[in-house]
C-alpha cells in the first residue's frame, strides 16, 4: 500500500516537469520555431495527463490494498475470537 502511495506521489511530481513542457515557447518567431513548440507543448500536455492517470491507478491500488488489509484483520479478529470461544489457542 506505501508503495502505491509511494508511487503516486512520484508520479505527481514528475507532472510538475510535464507541465512545464506543455507552456514551452520557440526560440524564435520564425514558423518553425512556433510548429515545433506546438508539437512539444502537445507532448506535454499528453505526457501531463498519462501521469495524472498512472496517479489515480497507484491511488485506487494503494486503496484496495488498505482495504484488503482492514478485511484481512477482521477475519482474522474474528477466526481468532471463534477459536478462543470453543477452547482452542492461537
Amino acid at each position: 500500500m506505501h508503495e502505491w502511495h509511494d508511487l503516486a506521489r512520484e508520479f505527481q511530481e514528475d507532472r510538475e516537469q510535464a507541465r512545464a513542457i506543455a507552456t514551452t515557447h520557440g526560440p524564435g518567431l520564425e514558423y518553425a520555431s512556433a510548429g515545433n513548440a506546438e508539437r512539444i507543448r502537445a507532448s506535454g500536455d499528453a505526457l501531463d495527463t498519462a501521469l495524472q492517470q498512472r496517479a489515480e491507478y497507484c491511488r485506487a491500488m494503494a486503496e484496495k490494498f488498505a482495504k484488503a488489509l482492514g478485511k484481512y484483520a477482521a477475519t482474522e479478529e474474528t477466526q481468532a475470537s471463534e477459536i478462543k470461544q470453543t477452547g482452542g489457542t492461537l
